[in-house]
C-alpha cells in the first residue's frame, strides 16, 4: 500500500469518526424536541451513589465508572456522591442540584442499611426531588462481570470434565447484618453457579459468615481442590484486599468500570422511571 493510499484511508477513517459524532450529537439533541417542535423538559439527573472508601484506587474507580455511563447516555447529567469517606458527599451533591429532578442509584450490590436508612435520610434532607433506584444486584449483568473479571484472572472457560467437577468459587462480598442483603449475595451466587457450572458459596469480609477462609475449608472437604475466589465489591479497597489474601488460588479483581456495571447503572436508572418507584419525602419543615 502507497503512502498516498494510506493517507486517503486514514482521511476516510476521520471524516467517519466525526459524521459519527455529529449524528450522535443530531440524535442527542432531537432527543429532547417532541413532534410538536417544543422542547422535552431535561431527564432527571442520576446521581451515583458511593460508599466512599480510604484506598485511592475506589475514588478513580467510580470516576472512571461515571464517564463510561456518561459515554453510553450522551446528554444525561451525570452527578456522583458518597455516603462517607470521600467527596462530595451525597448530601453535598443534592444541595447542588436545588430543587431539581434527580434519580438515586446505588453503587451498592445489595439491600442493606445503606440502602433502607442512609441514602433516603439524606435524601429527605436535601431540596431535590428524588427517588431512588433499586441496588446493582442481584443481577444478570453483575453475573456476566465476574465471569468476565474470572476469566481475566485464568479462569478457564474450557476444562474437562474431571477439572469442573474439582472446581468451585468462592464469591466474596463485603456483609451485612441485614438478612436481605444475604439472600441478594446468595440470588448472585447461584446465578454465578448457572452460568460457570460450578459450585459457587458466598463469603464475607464482615458481619456476617462464613468468611472466605471458612468457605474455602467447605469447598475443600466437598472435594472441591481449585478454587477461585470472585471478588463481589464495586472497587478496590481493604476489604476487597483481605479477600484476595485469603484466596487459594486465582482471584478475580473487583467488578469496577466495566462496561456492563455502566450499562446496568443506566438500566436502574431507566426502571425507577417506569416502574412506578416511589419518590423520596422530604422532610418536613422544623
Amino acid at each position: 500500500m502507497t503512502a498516498t493510499t494510506s493517507k486517503s484511508n486514514a482521511d476516510l477513517d476521520s471524516t467517519a469518526h466525526i459524521m459519527n459524532l455529529i449524528s450522535d450529537q443530531l440524535a442527542t439533541q432531537l432527543s429532547l424536541v417532541s413532534r410538536d417542535g417544543t422542547r422535552r423538559p431535561a431527564p432527571p439527573a442520576l446521581v451515583l451513589v458511593a460508599h466512599g472508601s480510604r484506598d485511592p484506587r475506589a475514588l478513580a474507580t467510580v470516576r472512571t465508572l461515571m464517564e463510561r455511563v456518561r459515554e453510553q447516555r450522551p446528554g444525561l447529567a451525570v452527578h456522583l456522591g458518597h455516603i462517607e469517606l470521600n467527596e462530595p458527599l451525597l448530601p453535598d451533591t443534592l444541595a447542588a442540584l436545588g430543587d431539581r429532578e434527580a434519580v438515586l442509584v446505588p453503587l451498592l450490590l445489595s439491600r442493606g442499611y445503606h440502602v433502607k436508612q442512609d441514602i433516603p435520610e439524606m435524601a429527605a434532607a436535601a431540596e431535590a426531588r428524588t427517588r431512588l433506584a433499586a441496588p446493582l444486584g442481584p443481577h444478570p449483568l453483575l453475573v456476566e462481570t465476574l465471569r468476565s473479571r474470572l476469566v481475566e484472572a485464568g479462569w478457564r472457560t474450557r476444562t474437562s470434565a474431571a477439572r469442573r467437577r474439582r472446581s468451585a468459587v468462592v464469591l466474596a462480598a463485603a456483609g451485612s447484618r441485614d438478612p436481605e442483603a444475604a439472600l441478594d449475595t446468595g440470588r448472585t451466587a447461584r446465578l454465578l453457579a448457572d452460568r460457570l457450572g460450578v459450585p459457587v458459596l458466598p463469603a464475607y469480609a464482615s458481619a456476617a459468615a462464613p468468611t472466605v477462609p471458612e468457605a474455602v475449608r467447605t469447598l475443600t472437604a466437598a472435594g472441591h481442590t481449585d478454587i477461585a475466589v470472585a471478588s463481589y465489591f464495586t472497587a478496590p479497597g481493604r476489604f476487597a484486599r483481605e479477600c484476595a489474601e485469603a484466596a487459594p488460588g486465582i482471584t478475580a479483581a473487583p467488578l469496577g468500570a466495566h462496561p456492563s456495571m455502566a450499562s446496568l447503572i443506566l438500566h436502574r436508572y431507566d426502571e425507577s422511571l417506569t416502574t412506578g418507584t416511589k419518590t423520596l419525602p422530604a422532610l418536613a419543615s422544623a
